[in-house]
């Protein structure tokens, strides 16, 4: 699935593998490593009862969205690294998620999610009989979409909490999907997302989280780490990669897939709660301590989040205590990025490939031009399409 940019160097292209042979549905080609593949197999399902498993409810999401899930490219990132004028000891590899399922890498979150819901129905652990709850999310964009995506395949109702500046587009498509959307007002003298409490409240109420936050869905990162898993194949011995942080489940996921590269997650300026709480642990990164006193190092951001990558400011990192131990065991740390860098690292991927992301997907790619690493093969991923 390689994509060679015809700017690149030789140095750069050795790094690259060629295309990825077999199969091309992620969600068989690394079946053996899935929680759900092991919870299905534990609870006496065949391998055959998963991959057509898989293969169902890919072609359903086909039906949806007009294709369904494969193996998604990497592109040899020369050009990008000599238009920024990095040192020539960086290679850059990025990986294109703007073709995935619903245009971002939400969908192999949710379709993780969507293989426990039916492993579980299939063993019985999935409720009371003949129930199945109303799926409900809170977002604004790449992720209801997939989300809505996922559970008409399903054939599930699923709920969509938004803010009041949620897209129009958007919501007219979950609404065509059959989703029911609610708009989301701030009620006077409360903090944070009102789109995530109301969601919050609908949970509590008996809607199944259908979320891409593993606070509230743990099974999300499973699907996630595909995509770490894809990239280890696509491009040898990565090094580091940096990778924007809404929520966290992304970084979270991809550095599980990739375990031996060090870890950067991006935040920009104007919303940056997880560089916070790091600051707040440091020296000591006792984790326990963080574990049972929550509030004490994360909490909503205190001023009206702003930055070109709407994508990445959610008030809360809400798996920040996964992600954060990814980060030390790795060698990394969190980094913020002035909205000017930003605005450029979206304008040079738009120059300089041919891939059509958005500002939130490229604030990976900010991260590198803020830290503006001396050497070494590091990855990024473009990760959502400019809509």
């Amino acid at each position: 699935m390689i994509e060679p940019n015809p700017g690149s160097s030789s140095g750069a292209t050795s790094r690259l593998a060629t295309d990825l042979d077999g199969e091309q549905n992620p969600f068989i080609r690394y079946r053996e490593r899935l929680d759900s593949y092991r919870r299905a197999t534990d609870g006496g399902l065949s391998d055959q009862w998963f991959v057509d498993t898989v293969g169902s409810l890919d072609e359903a999401v086909a039906t949806v969205d007009g294709h369904g899930f494969t193996v998604t490219p990497v592109i040899d990132g020369a050009a990008l690294t000599a238009a920024a004028d990095l040192a020539p000891e960086v290679v850059l590899t990025v990986k294109d998620e703007t073709g995935n399922v619903s245009g971002s890498h939400k969908s192999r979150h949710l379709f993780g999610v969507a293989l426990h819901l039916l492993v579980d129905e299939q063993l019985g652990e999935a409720g009371a009989a003949g129930v199945r709850p109303t799926l409900a999310i809170a977002s604004c964009g790449n992720a209801a979409m997939a989300a809505g995506i996922i559970a008409a395949a399903l054939e599930r109702e699923l709920r969509v909490f938004v803010p009041t500046w949620a897209d129009e587009p958007v919501v007219e498509r979950l609404r065509q999907l059959g989703a029911t959307v609610e708009v989301c007002h701030r009620r006077d003298g409360e903090a944070g997302d009102p789109a995530y409490l109301r969601y919050r409240e609908a949970a509590a109420a008996g809607a199944q989280p259908f979320t891409v936050q593993g606070t509230d869905t743990p099974t999300t990162f499973d699907g996630g780490r595909t995509l770490g898993w894809e990239l280890a194949e696509q491009a040898d011995s990565i090094d580091v990669i940096y990778l924007q942080v809404g929520g966290g489940a992304l970084a979270t996921a991809v550095s599980l897939g990739l375990p031996d590269a060090t870890l950067y997650p991006v935040q920009a300026e104007g919303c940056a709660p997880l560089r916070r709480a790091w600051d707040r642990l440091s020296p000591d990164f006792d984790f326990e301590d963080a574990a049972d006193h929550p509030d004490d190092y994360m909490w909503p951001w205190e001023d009206e989040p702003t930055s070109t990558a709407t994508g990445i400011l959610d008030d809360v990192t809400y798996d920040w205590l996964p992600l954060l131990r990814r980060t030390i065991v790795t060698g990394g740390e969190p980094l913020v990025v002035p909205e000017a860098t930003i605005v450029e690292a979206h304008r040079l991927a738009n120059e300089h490939t041919s891939i059509p992301v958005s500002a939130t997907g490229t604030a990976g790619l900010a991260g590198v031009l803020h830290h503006r690493p001396a050497a070494g093969h590091i990855a990024v991923a473009f990760t959502g399409i400019d809509r």
